[in-house]
């Protein structure tokens, strides 16, 4: 009885050791995460890249007319923290699953609901929470490894790019941002009635920045210096001046802001302020 345990504990170890003991190899479609801050919401995308070894991709590996897992082994997986706009239409927070149907002249983009298919073995047009039509675009330069990139930033939005082979695809991810900045300023800086330096310059140079209530701006920055001047917010505060006509403050301002930058070592902020009272002169 106690040599059949013993063979039997000594098979389980076997297959155990076996199981364990896997050959490592680089992939042939290695997998990616890329991550991007848009705006105020965070955009992450999960995918593998496949490259093209001499190969006809797109209307030979890739057929047109079909749907495509858009990159290799597993679904393509976009992720936002945020509610997007995409081709007009609101996409809640969440995960998507990216397909595409590759044309000669056109693209139809997909996001499916459901990202736990292998590519698109399974795929159900049922799930789809938007189709929309992209351009696609000739590369100058091959690209041989598929690459899904960030193009295009601005404060609210940014270009999803993808590149393989000679072919590029870009579509545009939108947020909101005004509403989400607005209502922290109402929270901390109107309702709240804060008077940290910090939050006051923040939401003085948002202003400033969005042709809101210049004279609102200039009140929260004057706050802010008279607490806790320092050489960027004395820049903006001559900034604020200027665009309000009060060129001799603004120079004034940008005096000191000069000071203040020196002491601190910054010549950025000592040029920045010497273009300004150069432009106001």
């Amino acid at each position: 009885m106690k040599q059949k345990i013993a063979f039997t504990l000594s098979l389980l170890l076997c297959s155990l050791i076996s199981f364990a003991q896997q050959i490592q190899m680089p992939q042939a479609s290695p997998s990616a995460k890329i991550a991007q801050k848009v705006g105020l919401t965070d955009v992450t995308v999960d995918y593998s890249r496949p490259s093209t070894k001499d190969r006809k991709i797109f209307g030979e590996l890739v057929p047109f007319g079909q749907v495509w897992r858009t990159g290799a082994n597993g679904a393509t997986v976009l992720s936002f923290s945020t509610d997007v706009l995409i081709d007009g239409k609101n996409i809640p927070a969440g995960q998507y699953a990216l397909y595409s149907i590759p044309g000669k002249s056109e693209w139809t983009m997909i996001l499916s609901k459901n990202i736990k298919l292998w590519g698109a073995i399974g795929y159900d047009q049922n799930d789809d929470v938007i189709r929309f039509k992209a351009a696609p675009a000739k590369l100058k330069k091959k690209n041989e490894t598929f690459e899904i990139s960030f193009a295009n930033m601005t404060d609210t939005g940014s270009d999803l790019s993808l590149k393989w082979e000679n072919t590029k695809v870009d579509f545009r991810i939108e947020t909101e941002v005004d509403p989400l900045v607005m209502a922290q300023i109402k929270e901390y800086i109107i309702d709240g009635e804060s008077t940290d330096p910090s939050l006051l310059y923040s939401a003085a140079s948002y202003y400033y920045t969005n042709d809101k209530d210049i004279n609102q701006a200039y009140n929260w920055i004057n706050e802010s210096v008279e607490n806790d001047p320092k050489y960027w917010t004395m820049h903006l505060k001559a900034k604020i001046e200027a665009a309000l006509g009060k060129k001799t403050n603004a120079v004034e301002t940008a005096a000191e802001a000069i000071d203040l930058a020196e002491e601190a070592g910054n010549q950025d902020y000592v040029g920045l302020n010497e273009r300004l009272i150069k432009s106001l002169k």
